[in-house]
Order: C-alpha cells, then structure tokens, then sequence
C-alpha cells in the first residue's frame, strides 16, 4: 500500500515527466524533427541513393538524353526509303464549239511512289557518326549533372548535421548560462557582487538567446535545402566518415584521372569529333548522289476516250552538282571554323578542369590542417575554463573571465563542428572534380541507370511515336534486324544504266 507521504513526491515526478514530454514536442514541431531511434538513421550513402532514384534533376537529364538519341534513329532514316500514296477525285465539264458539243468525265485515280537513295555523298554515313558522337557527348553531360545533384546531397547532409551540432551547443551554452545568471542573482542578494556582474550575465544570456534563435533559422533552411534535393526531409542523420580510400593519392594523380575522366574535357572531345563529322556531311552536298525510283498510277475516266489507265514506273536517277552559288562551299568553310574552336574548347577544358582539381585539393588539405587546430583549441579552451572557474572560486579572476572562457570554448567548439563538415564536403568536392563521383564509385545503389538500353531501343526504329507504354516501358521488336546488327550502305550501288517504264491504256467502250 502506498502511503501519504509519498504521492506529492510521485505527483512531482509524473509532472515533471510531463513537462519535459511538452517541451520535446514543441522543440520537433518547431525544428520539423521527427523522433526516430537509431535503428531509423540515414546514412549520406542513403541520402545519395534517394537523390539518384527521384532528383527531377537527374531524371530530366535522363530525358533530355533520351531525346538525344534519337538523332540517331534520324540519321539512319538516310538510309530507308520514302513510299507515299496519294488519291484524287474531280469532275470535268467540256465544251466544243462549233458544234456545241459537250463531254462531261469523272477523272479519279490513286499512285504510290517510293524513293530509295543508293548514294548521298556519304551524307547520310557522316550524319549518323555525327549523331553517334553527340550521344556519347550527351552521356558525359548526364555523368556532370549526375556529380553536381551528388555533390549538392552531399552538401546539404553535411549542412543538416554541422547545423544540427551547432544548435544543440547553443542550446547547452543557454543552459549553462542560464545557470550562472540564477548563481550570480543569488551571490548578489547575499552581497557576494555587484549589479555589474548581474547586468553582465544577463547579457551574456540574452545574446546567447538570439544565437540559439539564428541556429534554429539555420537548421530549418539546411533542411528545407536537403529536402528539396533528397526528396524527403532528414532524419535521424549521422555523421559520415571520411572518404580517403577513394581520393586520389596525390594532386598530381588527382590531376591526371582528370584528365582522362572528367565529363567536362571528355565532353569536349566528343563534340569535336562530331563537328569533324559535320564538316564531312556538308561536304558531301557537293558530291553527286543516286536514288531509285519507282511510281505506280491507276487512273480512270481520264478522258472522253480513255476509261482508265495503269502506269507503272521504275529508274535510277543521278544528279551532280555543277555550282551551288557557293552556299555550300561557305558552309563548309563555317564548320572548319567552328571545328578549331572546338579543338580550342578541349584545351581550355582542360585548364579550368587542373585549376579546379588543385582548388579542391587545396580546401580539403586546409580543412584537414584545421581540424588539427581546432581539435587542440577546444581542448584548451575546455582546460583554461575549469581553472578560470577555480581561481574565480578564490577571487583571482572576475565573473566575467568566465564568461569570456565559455565564450571562446563554445566557438572553438562551433569552429570544429564547422571544419568536420568542411572535410566531408571537400573529399566529395575532389571526387566530383576529377570525374568519380558516381553513384557505382559510391557503390549506393544495387541497379544504376543503363543508357544504352533505351539507345539500342531507338536507333534502327522505323516507325511509332510513343515513348510509354501502361507499364512506362516501350515493348518494340524491330521488324528490320532483330539481330542487331548494323544497317549502313557502306558501297553505294551503282546507278542503273537505263529505266523502264511500262504504259498500259484501254480504250474507252
């Protein structure tokens, strides 16, 4: 049986509970914190997976290259023929005077024509390598924004957790604050100091208020940031290790997996290689070309003496070009140009991608010598507070000195917290700058985003617009090789040396 004398002490117990259950609840609605055990904790490495599967970023990037293959299946229409048919029906009234005689017809009919080039000043060859080559370039501009969305995630959870850290030791410095401003009111009702020593603690208290209330600001932006590049807000974050293993050894082999890596210089290349290929598809319009051609026409009621006619047709057609009035030749003349300046383009690719390798190398050496600095700051500030607070026990040192000693240990501490942050982000910053921040260097992710699959889907298609099935997948068999193998007039065929044409016609009974 419980006795009376206990329940004010059970009661004070349950209201206490209480009380701090309210101020938990209130500090999550106000930060957006959502409590989680340990079990619940999200690791950068999920961070980057969930960016990668749903970044609308990355998934436009993905889009845009999809659009980009099909400039391939484009190109290689060069290669197809072109069958049209056409149909037509009228009335004819006619008149001959003298004689006033008059002849009314129906002339109606249909045909079917079709086009197939044998040769095209090897245009159509050059555009698909041009074509192909824009592809490649347009993968390496999705492995950029890849790095940059990654690199951003990375940012963003290194920014929740300094930003986390900071708020709880401006929370603790409030507390302890708080503290000495309740010691230092009751010295002073007993005598011990002055209302300076009040005043002076009082102010220390209220400014390291309006700190606590720029944390909260703080944190609530690093989270608004991480959601809008995640997809979903943080929880429960832990602090990530260093990423040493995967850097580079040194700058200087930092510096030449750059230049072997680096989607901005392999970039470049590709779009050199496709402007060569353009110099040589513009230069193939002054070379002649070959075609076949065959037509097929059924005409009925032509005329007051024919009842239908059937005409079928099939030749070869060359055509050389004599003089253009130089507008192809000054074509050319623009893609050579515009071809050096991509030769240029590599080389200043090159330059900006060392400068950014040594840049990024460089804040991730400073960072790591900070952190030394701090680390031996906060453990001397942490020493020098407790014997300020000894010697102001014997009267050697002022209330104030403590204040200024919990001041400095508390922005050595929020210096540290700042410089961890900085390592990580650093070490993702020299992976992103010499090309190997990706979702498989990272290993996040078990499946990863295949681009040739949806480019060997596309690239000999004859025919069909949509892109999405019910299931969002396109199911297509091509009818033309499904093999796979390759479909390029490599010899043009030689122009037939003469055509034939048949003309049948039925008189009119």
């Amino acid at each position: 049986m419980t006795s009376i004398g206990t329940i004010p002490a059970v009661e004070r117990r349950l209201t206490s509970i209480l009380r701090r259950s309210i101020a938990t609840v209130a500090l999550a609605a106000v930060l957006g914190w959502t409590p989680l055990t340990s079990a619940h904790a999200e690791t950068i490495t999920d961070a980057l997976a969930s960016a990668y599967r749903y970044n609308p970023r990355l998934d436009a990037a993905r889009a845009t290259l999809r659009a980009t293959d099909e400039e391939v299946a484009r190109a290689n229409s060069g290669y197809r023929p072109n069958i049209t048919g056409s149909a037509d029906v009228g009335y004819q009234n006619q008149e001959v005077k003298p004689g006033n005689t008059q002849t009314e017809t129906h002339p109606r009919g249909y045909g079917v024509s079709a086009v197939q080039p044998l040769f095209r000043g090897f245009r159509t060859l050059n555009q698909v390598r041009e074509a192909e080559a824009t592809v490649r370039a347009g993968r390496e501009t999705l492995r950029a924004v890849e790095q940059a969305v990654l690199l951003d995630v990375a940012t963003a959870y290194m920014d929740v957790v300094r930003d986390t850290n900071i708020l709880k030791l401006r929370e603790n410095n409030v507390n302890v604050l708080t503290r000495e401003l309740k010691a230092t009111q009751e010295r002073f009702n007993v005598g011990e100091v002055t209302r300076t020593d009040v005043a002076q603690a009082e102010a220390r208290r209220a400014a390291s208020i309006s700190a606590l209330d720029v944390a909260r600001s703080n944190l609530k932006i690093s989270r608004g940031t991480f959601e809008r590049h995640v997809g979903h807000p943080p929880s429960n974050l832990v602090e990530p290790s260093t990423l040493d293993r995967r850097l580079p050894r040194s700058l200087e082999e930092g510096i030449a997996i750059a230049i072997r890596e680096n989607p901005t210089i392999v970039v470049a290349l590709y779009r050199e290689q496709a402007q060569r290929h353009t110099v040589d598809r513009i230069w193939g319009e002054l070379l002649p070309t070959v075609q076949l051609e065959a037509t097929y026409n059924r005409r009925f009621d032509p005329s007051s003496t024919t009842d239908q006619t059937e005409t079928s047709q099939l030749r070869g057609v060359l055509s050389v070009p004599i003089y253009t009035t130089g507008e192809v030749q000054a074509r050319v003349r623009q893609a050579k140009h515009t071809h050096v300046g991509r030769i240029q383009e590599i080389e200043q690719s090159r330059a900006d991608v060392q400068a950014i390798v040594v840049q990024a190398w460089s804040q991730l050496a400073a960072a790591k010598g900070q952190l030394e600095s701090d680390n031996a700051s906060v453990n001397a500030f942490r020493t020098a507070l407790a014997g300020v607070r000894e010697e102001e026990r014997v009267g050697q040192r002022t209330l104030l000195d403590i204040l200024n000693s919990e001041q400095e240990l508390l922005n050595a501490e929020v210096n540290l917290t700042t410089t961890r942050r900085n390592i990580i982000v650093a070490s993702y910053n020299v992976l992103a700058s010499v090309g190997r921040l990706n979702i498989q260097e990272l290993g996040a992710v078990s499946e990863v985003y295949d681009p040739n699959i949806h480019y060997y889907e596309v690239r000999r298609k004859w025919w069909g617009v949509s892109i999405t099935d019910a299931k969002g997948r396109t199911e297509h068999h091509d009818f033309w090789n499904s093999r796979g193998r390759e479909y390029h007039k490599e010899d043009p065929a030689p122009a037939p040396k003469k055509w034939a044409t048949t003309t049948t016609a039925k008189p009119k009974k």
